[in-house]
């Protein structure tokens, strides 16, 4: 399966087949779910997928980086990342599709 991506079109199709919505109702559902959970982390909220993992901001301060090429030192400004962490049991799912 490396090489393949799940795509917002993909999830539509699974809303559609496996809800029973139809096209339009899956594609407006898979959007509103998505749009929440962006609109919360850009308030700085965690999102929290029980089975799944937890989606956060994370602040970074400023730091003096290096120009691998020059050696220069850059300065790197502040600035907040999404970070996102598994829960044990998506960990779990995912180590037993490496035994496969």
């Amino acid at each position: 399966m490396a090489g393949n991506t799940l795509t917002r079109m993909d999830l539509t199709e699974a809303v559609f087949r496996e809800v029973g919505l139809s096209r339009n109702e899956s594609a407006s559902l898979v959007e509103s779910v998505l749009q929440h959970m962006s609109d919360a982390l850009v308030r700085g909220e965690t999102v929290k997928i029980s089975s799944f993992g937890t989606f956060s901001i994370r602040s970074k301060a400023a730091r003096v980086g290096r120009n691998p090429k020059t050696g220069e030192e850059v300065p790197i400004h502040p600035r907040r990342v999404l970070t996102f962490r598994p829960s044990h049991l998506m960990k779990d799912r995912v180590a037993a599709g490496n035994k496969g």
